[in-house]
């Protein structure tokens, strides 16, 4: 089994962690099996708690439910379900920011009312 050496850069503490992450774990799972903590909430690739942005390197998250595609395609990517797939240097962001960039086309919008078209109300 490839291991890849991933870089770290939490940007919510200051500190920088190298791994050695074999291909085929999830990058988070591998970091806190060495003693480090890195935000994360469901574990499921549904929320956007463990973001990162890919700066350099390949990774592969076929579970990431949380990030629409085109996040993905800018470079962010979810720990908890993500699978080295070469030498990574990436860093953490904060969930808000990227709520924000995937959902915020959505907010102020109006009200929305449970089981009622808004030209009904």
């Amino acid at each position: 089994m490839q291991t890849f050496k991933i870089r770290i850069r939490d940007r919510h503490t200051g500190n920088e962690y190298e791994l050695q992450i074999p291909e085929e774990h999830y990058i988070l799972e591998s970091v806190e099996k060495e003693g480090k903590q890195l935000p994360f909430a469901c574990r499921n690739g549904a929320c956007t708690t463990c973001a990162i942005r890919v700066l350099s390197g390949d990774l592969h998250q076929p579970e990431a439910m949380g990030l629409s595609l085109e996040l993905q395609k800018k470079g962010y990517a979810l720990l908890c379900v993500s699978y080295p797939r070469s030498d990574l240097v990436v860093e953490t962001q904060d969930e808000d920011e990227v709520y924000e960039l995937q959902f915020g086309r959505y907010f102020g919008k109006g009200k929305i009312r449970a089981g009622l078209p808004l030209d009904e109300e």
